[in-house]
C-alpha cells in the first residue's frame, strides 16, 4: 500500500519530505542524568555532592545529607586537624634518659628509659614518601639510637631497658574495630613508642619436600611470639592458603594452611601486643650487639586510663627528668601526613590524633583528640550532628559522616593558607599512593586528588579533581550497603569522576 502522505493547507507533502523540512531537536543528557545512569546500574547506597570551588555552585548531589560509614575518609578529618593545628613543622622526639651519667668504668647505674614521643616513622620507610615497597633496616632508628648511647662511652648497663610510651595514654584499640583488625598490619595496637608501624613480617617457606612442615622467619628477627606452626608443604602447583590467629594481648601465634612446594615465600604481617617493650628488646639487643652488657630484661612502662581522672585533659605536666643519653627528632609532619594519606596508614592516623590531643590538651588520649576535633570542626562549620567519629583512622565501623560534611571540611582546606601543603598529602589518580592504578589512561588521570578508603561493604572517595575548563571541583562519593565486587564500585566511582572532569 502506498503512503498517501499527510494533508497540510489543502496540500499533500509527502513524509520524507516533511521530515527533511522539520528540524527535530536532539536532547542533550546533563551530567546530573549521565550520573543517574552510573547509580542506576549498581545495587548500593550512594551519597556524593559535587561543587565547583570557584563560584560555589552545586554540580551534584544525592543523599548528600544521610549517613555514611565513612572508612579511611575519616582521614581527612584527621590529617587536616594535624596539619591546622600542630602546622606542617611539628616534630617528634625520641630520647634515651639515664637516672644519673655513666660512672668512669661506663657502667650506667639504674634503669634506661627508651622514652616514646609519638614518631610513627621509627622504622625503614622512605621519607619524603615515595611510591613502591619499604626496604632497608626496620630497627634502624633503634640502631641509631644504640650508636649514640655507645658515644657516651656506656659499656655497662646495670638495669632494665624501659620502653616507655606515656607520653599517649595506652588504649591500643579504638572502639568499632573488627576482632582481627589487631592481629594484622592493618590495625596494630597504638603507641607513643612505634617501631616498624608496630608490625613485624612473618616469612613462610615451602619446605624441601612435599608434606614437609613450612619454615618460617621473622622480621626484624626478635623472638616476639611464641610460634605453633601446622603450615604444610603441598604439592607443586597445587593452591595453597596460610592463615593465622593472634588474640589482642596475646603473643601465641597460630598459623595453619598450605604452601606448595617450589613457590615463592609468603610473607604476612603480624601486629605486635605491646609496641614498648618490643622498642625495649630491640634496643636491648642493639647495645648488646655493640658490646654493651645490660645486666636488666627488657620491659614496659604506660599510662592507663584508670589511672588518669580526666581522659580529654589536665594541668601540664613536667617533662620526663633524666640524663639524656641519646635523641632523635623526626621529620616534619607534613612528610608523615603525606604517608598517612597517600598509602592510608592507619597506625599513622591514630598516633597523629593523641599527638593533637597531648599537643593541645596535655593528654595524648582517644578523647582529647576526639574533643579537640569537635572544636575544629565546630570553627569551619560542621556540627556534631552531622557526624559521629570515634577513631582517626577509619577502621571503627561506628563512625558515620555525611557526603555535605566532608565537602564543607574540604572547602574549608581549599581555601585555607595550607592549601597547597594540604592537597599535595592526597593520592593523585593514575600517578601514586592508593590511586596509582585508578583512572589510568581516562581523562580524569592527573586531575583527581583524592583519598579511599575500604571497608567490608564500604567504598569511599573524596577530594578535588580538575575539569577539562581548568575549574576545580570539591566532591565527596561514599557508598555503603552493597554485596557485589568491589571493583564494580569503584569502576561506577571513577565513570562518575571522569564524567565531571569531562
Amino acid at each position: 500500500m502506498r503512503d498517501r502522505g499527510l494533508g497540510i493547507g489543502g496540500r499533500g507533502i509527502g513524509l520524507a519530505a516533511l521530515l527533511a523540512a522539520v528540524v527535530i531537536p536532539v536532547h542533550a543528557a546533563s551530567l546530573a542524568e549521565k550520573i543517574d545512569k552510573v547509580l542506576a546500574g549498581t545495587n548500593a547506597f550512594w551519597g556524593i555532592q559535587a561543587v565547583d570551588l570557584e563560584s560555589g555552585k552545586m554540580l551534584y548531589q544525592w543523599n548528600a545529607q544521610r549517613f555514611f560509614v565513612p572508612a579511611s575518609n575519616t582521614k581527612l578529618f584527621t590529617s587536616s586537624l594535624a596539619l591546622e593545628r600542630l602546622g606542617p613543622d611539628f616534630t617528634f622526639r625520641t630520647r634515651v634518659l639515664a637516672d644519673a651519667a655513666p660512672d668512669a668504668a661506663g657502667t650506667v647505674h639504674g634503669p634506661l628509659r627508651l622514652m616514646g614521643g609519638g614518631d610513627p616513622n621509627l622504622s625503614a620507610r622512605a621519607i619524603p614518601y615515595r611510591k613502591g615497597p619499604i626496604t632497608g633496616n626496620p630497627l634502624a632508628a633503634i640502631e641509631e639510637l644504640a650508636d649514640q648511647i655507645a658515644a657516651h662511652g656506656v659499656r655497662r648497663v646495670a638495669g632494665d631497658i624501659v620502653g616507655d610510651d606515656t607520653w599517649y595514654l595506652w588504649e591500643p584499640y579504638a572502639a568499632g574495630w573488627g576482632i582481627d583488625d589487631p592481629e594484622n598490619a592493618d590495625g596494630p595496637p597504638i603507641s607513643a613508642l612505634t617501631v616498624n608501624d608496630n608490625t613485624v613480617n612473618l616469612s613462610v617457606a615451602p619446605g624441601a619436600r612435599e608434606g614437609d612442615t613450612a619454615g618460617v622467619m621473622l622480621d626484624p628477627p626478635l623472638e616476639l611470639f611464641h610460634i605453633e606452626n601446622h603450615v604444610v608443604t603441598a604439592a607443586a602447583g597445587a593452591s595453597g592458603r596460610i592463615r593465622y590467629s593472634l588474640l589482642p594481648g596475646s603473643t601465641d601465634l597460630h598459623l595453619w594452611g598450605t604452601i606448595p612446594l617450589g613457590s615463592r615465600p609468603q610473607v604476612l604481617g603480624i601486629g605486635m601486643d605491646d609496641p614498648a617493650r618490643y622498642a625495649a628488646m630491640a634496643l636491648r639487643k642493639a647495645l648488646e650487639d655493640r658490646g654493651i652488657v645490660v645486666e636488666g630484661r627488657a620491659a614496659a612502662r604506660h599510662e592507663l586510663p584508670e589511672d588518669v581522672a580526666d581522659l580529654t585533659g589536665r594541668p601540664p605536666v613536667a617533662e620526663p627528668t633524666g640524663v639524656e643519653l641519646a635523641r632523635r627528632v623526626s621529620a616534619p609532619l607534613i612528610e608523615d601526613l603525606r604517608i598517612t594519606d597517600k598509602v592510608s596508614q592507619n597506625l599513622h592516623a591514630e598516633l597523629l590524633l593523641r599527638a593533637v590531643g597531648r599537643a593541645k590538651r596535655n593528654l595524648g588520649s582517644f578523647e582529647a583528640g576526639l574533643e579537640e576535633l569537635k572544636s575544629f570542626l565546630g570553627e569551619i562549620g560542621i556540627a556534631p550532628e552531622q557526624y559521629n567519629i570515634r577513631d582517626g583512622s577509619g577502621l571503627a565501623r561506628l563512625n558515620l559522616v555525611t557526603p555535605a560534611a566532608v565537602v564543607t571540611l574540604l572547602r574549608h582546606m581549599y581555601h585555607s593558607p595550607l592549601r597547597e601543603q594540604w592537597i599535595g598529602l592526597l593520592p593523585v589518580g593514575g600517578e601514586d599512593g592508593t590511586l596509582a592504578n585508578r583512572f589510568v589512561g581516562t581523562p580524569a588521570a592527573g586531575r583527581v586528588h583524592a583519598k579511599t578508603g575500604s571497608l567490608s561493604h564500604v567504598s569511599a572517595l573524596s577530594g578535588y579533581l580538575q575539569r577539562a575548563n581548568g575549574r576545580w571541583v570539591v566532591f565527596s562519593i561514599l557508598v555503603n550497603n552493597y554485596n557485589g565486587p568491589t571493583a564494580d564500585i569503584r569502576g561506577a566511582m571513577d565513570r562518575i569522576c571522569n564524567l565531571i572532569v569531562e
